[in-house]
C-alpha cells in the first residue's frame, strides 16, 4: 500500500503506472496546513478520473477534530473509493462516529480503513476490530507509535513486536484484513527488506509503503515463491487422497498436513492468482 500525498499531482499520476496493489491518496498529515484544500481538488479529481484500473484505491482523511476531516469525507464519499482511511482510532466510538459520518456523505457502501498509531489503539485494538464489518482493513502507523512509546527504532523492532503482534491477533479474530506500517529511512533498504519478511512471517497481508523505490523488495516478500505454490498444490492433492482411503493427515515434504494446512494453502493459491491478475493490469 503506498501512500501517494494529495498535494503532488504529478505523484498521483505516476502511482498509475506503479506494480503497487493499493494507492492512499493521502490529504492527512504529511499535507501541509496551506496545501489542504488543494490536496483535496487533486484527490476528487483523481478520484473522477477512475484511473488507477485493478489497484485498490483508499483515501486517508483528515481527523475528524481537525479543520478538514468533515469536509474530507464530504468530497470523497460519493465518489465510491475502494475504502477510506480513517487516523488516529482509539476506540469503538470512533469507529462508529467514522462510519455515521461516512454514512451521512452519501458512502453508505463505502468501507473503511483504520489506523492504529497509538498505545491506547493497540490496547483497544479488539475493541477497534469488533467495532464493525465494515473494517476492511487495519493499518499500522508504527512511525507514530515508536515515538509515542519513547523506543528507538532498531533492524530487530523488538520495541513494537508485541504491538504488532497485538493488532494482527485482533484483526485476524475479527476478520479484518491487517497491513505493517511504514519504514521511513528510504536509505535502509537492508533493514527494510528485514522489516518485509519479518511482518510477512509474522501473518501481515502487506507493507505500507512511502516510497516507490520500496516496492521490489515489499512486492518480493509478500509474493508466494514457486516452490510455495508447488507444496500448497501438493498439500490440497495429498490430503485429498488420504481423506478418500480413509486417512485425517498425510506427510507431505516430511510434514505433517491436516486440514488447517489446506485451507492456508487455498488462500495462498487465491492469492497467487489475484497478483497474476494485478499484474496482467
Amino acid at each position: 500500500m503506498l501512500y501517494v500525498p494529495g498535494c503532488n499531482r504529478r505523484y498521483l499520476e505516476k502511482a498509475k503506472s506503479l506494480n503497487v496493489d493499493s494507492v492512499i491518496l493521502d490529504l492527512g498529515d504529511p499535507i501541509l496546513i496551506d496545501a489542504k484544500e488543494m490536496s483535496r481538488d487533486n484527490v476528487v479529481d483523481f478520484l473522477n478520473q477512475d484511473c488507477y484500473g485493478k489497484r485498490e484505491v483508499v483515501v486517508r482523511v483528515n481527523d475528524f477534530d481537525s479543520p478538514w476531516g468533515s469536509d474530507d469525507i464530504k468530497a470523497v464519499a460519493h465518489l465510491n473509493p475502494d475504502a477510506v482511511l480513517f487516523p488516529n482510532v482509539e476506540s469503538r466510538e470512533h469507529v462508529e462516529r467514522a462510519i455515521n459520518e461516512l454514512d451521512k456523505a452519501g458512502g453508505q457502501d463505502v468501507p473503511i480503513m483504520v489506523m492504529i498509531e497509538s498505545p491506547i489503539a493497540v490496547l483497544h485494538a479488539e475493541e477497534i476490530a469488533s467495532a464493525s464489518d465494515r473494517i476492511q482493513c487495519m493499518i499500522l502507523a508504527t512511525s507514530d507509535l515508536i515515538s509515542q512509546l519513547h523506543a528507538r527504532s532498531t533492524q530487530s523492532r523488538v520495541a513494537i513486536l508485541h504491538s504488532l503482534s497485538t493488532v494482527i491477533l485482533a484483526a485476524r479474530a475479527y476478520g479484518h484484513a491487517v497491513v505493517d506500517g511504514i519504514h521511513s529511512n528510504l536509505k535502509d533498504t537492508d533493514s527494510f527488506e528485514y522489516a518485509c519478511r519479518m511482518g510477512r512471517d509474522m501473518g501481515f497481508d502487506g507493507k505500507s509503503l512511502v516510497h516507490p523505490d520500496q516496492l521490489p523488495y515489499a512486492n518480493d516478500a509478500y509474493t508466494p515463491k514457486a516452490e510455495e505454490i508447488e507444496h500448497a498444490q501438493a498439500v490440497i492433492t495429498a490430503l485429498a487422497e488420504a481423506n478418500a482411503s480413509g486417512r485425517g493427515t498425510v506427510v507431505v515434504n516430511d510434514r505433517l498436513v491436516e486440514h488447517h494446512h489446506v485451507r492456508a494453502a487455498e488462500r495462498l493459491l487465491r492469492l497467487n492468482e489475484l497478483i497474476m491478475e494485478l499484474n496482467h493490469d
